[in-house]
């Protein structure tokens, strides 16, 4: 399983193994108090795919489309994230505001889909 919450939100035991999935620091949290288990900064989108997203709705179905084609660039990147969701709950990590249109909802969406492909190939 594959859950996402906020950076800001408090741990519980329900999240699993918990990643950052953010390349910048979550604005205004001390690194004390972010409970996680690995920030994996090289998953997130590049600089220029993010400022040119830059969280607008209108620009999601492209910047959906264009990070998956970054992720297919990086196995490296993913993979550890990839074997954690085989061994039991992880959770992704991100700081948007918006909880329908971050990276962290398309990365999910990534690596479910690897996980079924494996998955229906009996691996």
């Amino acid at each position: 399983m594959i859950c996402l919450k906020r950076a800001y939100d408090p741990a519980e035991l329900e999240d699993g193994r918990r990643f950052l999935v953010e390349r910048l620091w979550p604005r205004g949290m001390k690194k004390d108090r972010l409970l996680m288990d690995a920030w994996v900064r090289d998953v997130a989108p590049s600089d220029a795919l993010r400022r040119w997203f830059a969280h607008d709705p209108k620009k999601w179905e492209e910047f959906q489309r264009r990070y998956f084609a970054e992720l297919d660039r990086k196995p490296e990147a993913w993979q550890r994230l990839l074997e954690a969701a085989r061994q039991g709950t992880i959770t992704l990590l991100y700081s948007a505001r918006d909880s329908k249109h971050n990276n962290a909802v398309v990365l999910r969406a990534y690596l479910e889909k690897k996980l079924s492909v494996t998955r229906s190939r009996g691996r």
